[in-house]
């Protein structure tokens, strides 16, 4: 699996993960097998279809990612206020993480929401519906300063097979990439 932060600028962000990916599994951008399935969700298509990858924009930068045998999923976010962070974790959150954010300070709690927000997204993209499927079908918790999917829906695959790393890919921005082994993941319905 890797990961790499670029400054986008102005570029489309598809342009610069084919190119990004053909440095590293040959070919040209162009050749490369990318498309979108049923839900939009890029994938490779063969002899490629073993690797995945995931991206994300925040701002001026582009978050990339791939492995080989693994569903991943990445999300980004620049760190700013969020004046309505409780708000929406009472909404979209389970209880257990809008207690957990409460526990944070008004300096803290901003970092702490877009921990979350950045996790449940990253897994909810390798899971391949996106924010459609619902941020609380899937809970995290803290253990030892680090994120943990502590429980989800049956159709995200067992919590305990789910990496998530995250990751500050630039000053000023939260991370995650979340994996599962590809065998693990059931298939998404139609």
């Amino acid at each position: 699996m890797e990961w790499q932060w670029i400054q986008r600028g102005r570029a489309d962000a598809e342009s610069q993960v084919r190119r990004w990916l053909a440095g590293r599994l040959g070919g040209t951008p162009e050749a490369l097998p990318l498309q979108r399935d049923a839900h939009g969700r890029p994938r490779l298509g063969a002899p490629l279809a073993g690797y995945d990858l995931s991206w994300s924009h925040s701002g001026d930068g582009l978050l990339m990612a791939w492995a080989n045998g693994q569903r991943i999923g990445v999300d980004c976010e620049q760190l700013r206020p969020r004046p309505r962070a409780v708000e929406i974790a009472r909404r979209y959150f389970t209880d257990g993480e809008t207690a957990w954010l409460a526990t944070h300070s008004n300096e803290a709690r901003d970092a702490a929401f877009l921990r979350l927000w950045c996790a449940k997204e990253a897994v909810l993209k390798a899971h391949g519906r996106g924010l459609a499927f619902g941020l609380d079908r899937l809970e995290f918790a803290e253990r030892d300063g680090a994120l943990q999917l502590r429980s989800c829906n049956a159709a995200l695959g067992p919590a305990g097979a789910w990496t998530l790393r995250e990751l500050v890919p630039a000053s000023g921005v939260i991370a995650a990439l979340a994996s599962i082994d590809a065998a693990l993941l059931p298939a998404l319905a139609a």
